[in-house]
């Protein structure tokens, strides 16, 4: 599958709101602002004794997850719920899907069932698009993760945990740490924190872990972790990702964690007020000891609250955007 060059203009409305929620790429600091500031006023709402808005009231989310997950589905539902809105699993392993329904006769029987919105997690890069471009007009696509091209809500909750510590993204330094090749999330994270302006994004991985030409993107690279996390002032760590390796790509986990593993003893490297962040799911022992991942300067619980806030304000817009649309149309 493939992606557009410009996906701007398959995730926007004419008017520039979200349609669709691909990736970060094309999309502008305005519009990304915009989402944080949205998932802003919903970030309390779990303290409140009802946690609910009528915002998608009537509307129906699928999520279509043809790869295992527990955060991300779990707070897509979540989210979708508080919304209002009515939710559907999709089990894809016991789904038509798995006695050879094809993807596109899957995706036209959700819709003939009036779905409003697919949350969209799937192996190959570009599948989140191909679906957006397939289906009809009135239904938003999320893009939950696909291959290793992007995660945009991972990276958009990633960059709401960075303003609430850290207010302004400007003048930050933020290093992100581990199997850079694999990793979808770091892509949409570097295409984030460069639009919202930071001073610098640093890659910490040996050279076996760096995607080839990954420097057109505005980063710095360096293969020694105490120099990479030197005075910076968020460090994201990310985990080895053994299923998508293919090959000798290092000696063993234990001389990865002896080199890239963070320790408390590293983390003193960092600005003496850094935050310590990780996607997930962490693997203790090979990208982060416990000590770091349980300590005061670790936000990773943190992360996974704002998740919810952040898809709830990313499906909000796209549906109202849809509705927007459709509008004009007719």
């Amino acid at each position: 599958m493939s992606y557009p060059a410009n996906p701007r203009d398959i995730q926007l409305t004419a008017e520039g709101q979200l349609k669709h929620f691909l990736s970060i790429s094309g999309l502008p600091k305005s519009l990304l602002t915009e989402i944080l500031d949205t998932a802003e006023s919903f970030a309390n709402m779990g303290e409140q004794s009802v946690k609910k808005v009528p915002l998608l009231r009537g509307k129906t989310l699928v999520n279509l997850f043809f790869e295992n997950s527990t955060r991300t589905r779990a707070t897509f539902e979540l989210a979708a719920k508080r919304l209002s809105a009515d939710v559907l699993n999709l089990d894809i392993k016991t789904s038509s899907t798995a006695k050879g329904e094809t993807l596109m006769d899957t995706l036209q029987n959700m819709e003939a069932m009036h779905a409003d919105l697919f949350v969209v997690r799937h192996a190959d890069s570009g599948a989140a698009h191909f679906i957006a471009s397939q289906v009809t007009p009135q239904v938003a696509i999320i893009n939950a993760g696909d291959g290793r091209h992007a995660h945009p809500t991972q990276a958009m909750l990633d960059m709401f945990t960075i303003r609430r510590h850290k207010g302004d993204f400007a003048g930050l330094k933020v290093a992100i740490v581990g199997d850079i090749l694999h990793s979808r999330v770091a892509r949409s994270q570097i295409r984030a924190l460069t639009t919202l302006g930071v001073e610098e994004v640093r890659l910490v991985a040996p050279n076996t872990l760096l995607p080839a030409g990954v420097e057109d993107l505005g980063v710095q690279l360096y293969t020694r972790m105490e120099e990479g996390i030197r005075d910076v002032d968020v460090v994201i760590m990310l985990r080895l990702q053994k299923e998508r390796m293919s090959g000798a790509l290092l000696p063993s986990e234990s001389e990865y964690y002896r080199l890239y593993g963070l320790t408390n003893d590293k983390l003193a490297y960092a600005h003496p007020d850094a935050i310590v962040m990780h996607p997930g799911p962490i693997n203790r022992g090979v990208e982060i000891e416990s000590a770091v991942a349980d300590g005061p300067r670790s936000v990773i619980l943190q992360q996974v609250g704002y998740g919810i806030a952040i898809r709830m304000a990313v499906m909000s817009m796209a549906v109202s955007g849809q509705m927007q649309e459709r509008s004009q149309i007719s």
